[in-house]
């Protein structure tokens, strides 16, 4: 049985009196919670400029890729996301941050309308579940199991 340890991240600190924790390694498997994009997100709109998906959308990348980092791992160990959308018009930007953030090598995705999140100013949040022996630059395609088991192969 492998030991859970729960991720220490300074970028990323978990919440005093939460009833989570933000990330847990288990092997080579890290769980992360939902991230937003706040306290950001907060300063942005008392600044007077809010950020929209792209830019919150990025801002939990990076969180989701620093919890990553404390566990020993990269953005690049993300296998699966889970995106919750408080408006899904915004889809198309939160698509657009993540082909820049993560380049050719997406994880699989769940992308989900929900009528809202903690925080008035929140569009979006994202879970994610990753396995530092896995690298998607290293990915390849599988053969159809049709090709792998045609008579005469």
């Amino acid at each position: 049985m492998s030991t859970p340890h729960r991720v220490v991240c300074q970028a990323v600190p978990d919440l005093p009196g939460a009833s989570w924790t933000n990330a847990w390694r288990v092997g080579n498997e890290v769980a992360m919670s939902g991230m937003t994009g706040h306290p950001a997100t907060r300063e942005a709109v008392q600044a007077g400029q809010p950020l929209g998906a792209y830019a919150q959308t990025l801002v939990v990348l990076h969180k989701l890729e620093a919890l990553l980092q404390a566990a020993g791992g990269h953005r690049h160990n993300i296998l699966k996301t889970v995106v919750y959308l408080t408006d899904i018009a915004d889809k198309d930007e939160v698509g657009r941050a993540r082909r820049d953030f993560f380049g050719a090598h997406f994880p699989c995705s769940t992308l989900v309308a929900v009528r809202a999140l903690v925080f008035a100013e929140l569009k979006v949040e994202i879970d994610a579940w990753a396995r530092l022996d896995v690298d998607l630059r290293e990915a390849q395609a599988m053969p159809s199991i049709q090709a792998v088991m045609a008579p005469g192969a």
